[in-house]
């Protein structure tokens, strides 16, 4: 939890404020839910100083929300002058969302509660994935989801599945036969879902997700501008703008594998260097097995050395693209995560940190570059990220459009 006196300070430098008309309550609502998703517990006190709107109003919106089952109420705080204040949180049973992931190299099958944590979760692993092995997985797999987790079809309010969007794409980059890769591009993921599972289905691209998942469940409260890098079998990303992930026109906004990077050996694209694809190669020319990066327990010390050259690979060529983002937007950070034990990723961001200090800064101003804290299930958990920030959440981006 964090300090009182950071919390305090975060919570007067909010730029969102309520608005007491209650024709907007909804957003008023959404902006409480979110205040005390980021700051783990909030009193009525905090957020009627965060907000600007009245004691009353905020009694209204906090009975409202505990009504409806989606704070919980804590142990009253006492000690202070006055009546004890009561902080209320995210009360996880409120909402169960079914994830699918949709990988190059893995499948994971997942149910996420409304706090973000995965209950119950399957996966497999797989030289590359095809629409009908997909949705055969769904089908064979989600029963077992259900009941590992101790819930039932009724308790779930709805699907998201995420995945790279064209996944026929790029599929000489990882091996994949290109004749069976091309069903995907006909493929109604919606519809297909739809017919195996009963509840309304999400579409969101992964790497998108994967942001999302860690601006809805990491701790960036003061950040309201910022870049996110996910290395996955491709390296990906998103864009977090005024507080919110910025989809763009298509959703594809933070698709920074073909971001441009100095001419080298290997090609001239981010993905080409900063991508696990690339471990994959090293590891299979050295005579082991490639797909053990994608095991959760595996230990990736064994591969040290060829670790250590391609940590060096992608530091460098992140350096670059963060150069290059950092020229069109002023980013007040810069976030690394990825399919990697804790560690790895941690050795990567200090790599990156290195290489930013050797390489031409003029004209842009360097942020904190720090790791991510959602992980190896970012995109899973993103998922269902995706339908709690449609529901539950505020769009500043979208806001502004309007």
């Amino acid at each position: 939890m964090l300090e009182e006196d950071r919390k305090e300070e975060l919570l007067r430098r909010l730029p969102m404020r309520g608005s007491n008309p209650a024709a907007v309550r909804s957003y008023n609502e959404r902006l409480v839910l979110q205040l005390v998703r980021e700051h783990e517990t909030l009193t009525k006190a905090e957020a009627t100083r965060a907000t600007g709107l009245s004691p009353n109003a905020i009694s209204v919106i906090f009975r409202g929300l505990e009504k409806d089952g989606l704070l919980l109420r804590g142990e009253p705080i006492r000690g202070r002058i006055g009546q004890p204040s009561t902080p209320l949180r995210i009360n996880p049973d409120a909402h169960f969302y079914t994830a699918l992931k949709i990988g190059r190299r893995s499948l994971e099958l997942a149910l996420v509660d409304f706090s973000g944590a995965i209950r119950a979760s399957v996966s497999r692993l797989q030289p590359y994935p095809t629409p009908d092995a997909t949705v055969s997985f769904v089908r064979d797999q989600i029963g077992k989801v259900l009941k590992d987790a101790g819930q039932t079809p009724e308790t779930v309010s709805a699907m998201a599945v995420v995945m790279p969007y064209e996944l026929w794409s790029w599929t000489e980059d990882f091996g994949a036969p290109l004749d069976e890769m091309a069903a995907w591009r006909d493929f109604d993921v919606k519809t297909a879902f739809q017919s195996v599972a009963p509840w309304p289905v999400t579409l969101e691209n992964d790497a998108t997700a994967a942001c999302r998942a860690e601006v809805s469940f990491g701790a960036h409260p003061e950040k309201q501008d910022w870049i996110y890098f996910y290395v996955g079998t491709f390296i990906g990303g998103g864009i977090v703008l005024n507080g919110s992930v910025f989809r763009g026109r298509r959703g594809t906004a933070g698709g920074f594998g073909s971001m441009r990077v100095p001419e080298q050996a290997g090609g001239n694209r981010l993905l080409d260097h900063a991508s696990l694809i690339v471990l994959e190669r090293a590891i299979a020319a050295a005579g082991g097995s490639p797909f053990d990066l994608y095991e959760e327990d595996t230990d990736w010390a064994q591969w040290q050395d060829l670790l250590d050259a391609w940590i060096d690979r992608s530091a460098r060529n992140l350096a670059h693209a963060i150069v290059s983002a950092l020229s069109v937007m002023d980013f007040e950070a810069v976030v690394v995560d990825g399919a990697m034990p804790p560690s790895v990723t941690q050795q990567l961001v200090n790599a990156v940190r290195q290489r930013l200090r050797e390489v031409d800064l003029q004209g842009v101003v360097l942020p904190p570059v720090e790791a991510g804290q959602v992980g190896r299930q970012a995109r899973t958990i993103g998922a269902a990220a995706t339908i709690l920030c449609e529901d539950y959440m505020i769009d500043q981006n979208t806001m502004l459009r309007r």
